[in-house]
C-alpha cells in the first residue's frame, strides 16, 4: 500500500478510536470456551440473537466436557433460533470433543490449533485470539469490516483473506483486534448498509464513497 493510503488509514483509526472509546466484542462471554461457542453460533446470525441463545446453552453445558457429552438433538433445541442449528450443533459438539481429547479441555492459543477445530475458520480464530487472549495474529473480517474497508478505499480485494492482508499492511499490529471492533461498531451505528448516515460520519471527508 502506498504511503498516502497508509496515512489516511491512520487518521481513520484515530477518529474511530475517539468516536468509540469503548468498542469491544458484542458477544457475551465469560471464558474463551464461551466466546468460541458464541462465535460459532454467530455465523449468519446477529450478536443480539446469539446473546439470547447462549445463556441457556452455557447453563446446560458449562464446560467443554459437558458439551462434548451432549446429544445433538438437545443442543439443536437450545440453539434453534440462531439458524442453521443442525450444522452448528454438530460443530459445537465436535469442537468440544476436540478440546477435551486434544487440548485438555482448554481453548488453544494459536491460529493453527484453533483452525483444526470443527466449525472454526480464520475469522473465528482471530476473534478468539484477539478477544480471549489479547493476541493480534490478524484482523477479523466479517461483512461489516469487508464492506467498510472497501467503501473507505482501504482495499479492492474481493475475498476476506485478501481484505485481511490489506488491512494488516495498513494498520499497526497492536490495533488489529481493536480495528475490527471499531469498523463493526461504525458499520452498525453510522455506515449502515442500506441507509448510511454520511451526514453524521466523522470519516466522510476521508471516504471516497461518502454521499454528504
Amino acid at each position: 500500500m502506498n504511503s498516502p493510503v497508509r496515512r489516511r488509514a491512520r487518521t481513520l483509526l484515530a477518529r474511530l478510536k475517539k468516536l468509540y472509546p469503548d468498542a469491544h466484542c458484542e458477544l457475551d462471554y465469560r471464558t474463551p470456551f464461551e466466546l468460541l461457542a458464541a462465535t460459532i453460533l454467530s455465523a449468519q446470525c446477529t450478536d443480539v440473537r446469539v446473546n439470547m441463545v447462549t445463556p441457556g446453552l452455557f447453563a446446560k453445558y458449562p464446560t467443554p466436557a459437558a458439551l462434548a457429552a451432549a446429544q445433538q438433538a438437545d443442543v439443536e433445541a437450545i440453539i434453534r433460533s440462531a439458524g442453521f442449528f443442525r450444522h452448528k450443533a454438530k460443530n459445537l459438539i465436535g469442537m468440544a470433543e476436540a478440546l477435551v481429547s486434544q487440548h485438555g479441555g482448554e481453548v488453544p492459543r494459536t491460529m493453527e490449533a484453533l483452525r483444526m477445530l470443527p466449525g472454526v475458520g480464520r475469522k473465528t480464530a482471530n476473534v478468539i485470539l484477539g478477544n480471549a487472549y489479547g493476541i493480534n495474529d490478524g484482523v477479523t473480517v466479517d461483512t461489516h469490516v469487508a464492506r467498510l474497508a472497501t467503501l473507505l478505499g482501504l482495499t479492492r480485494a474481493k475475498t476476506p483473506e485478501k481484505v485481511e492482508l490489506d488491512l494488516m499492511e495498513l494498520f499497526p499490529r497492536k490495533d488489529w483486534a481493536l480495528l475490527s471492533h471499531l469498523l463493526i461498531w461504525h458499520g452498525r451505528r453510522i455506515c449502515i448498509a442500506r441507509r448510511p448516515k454520511c451526514g453524521e460520519c466523522v470519516l466522510a471527508d476521508l471516504c471516497p464513497s461518502a454521499r454528504v
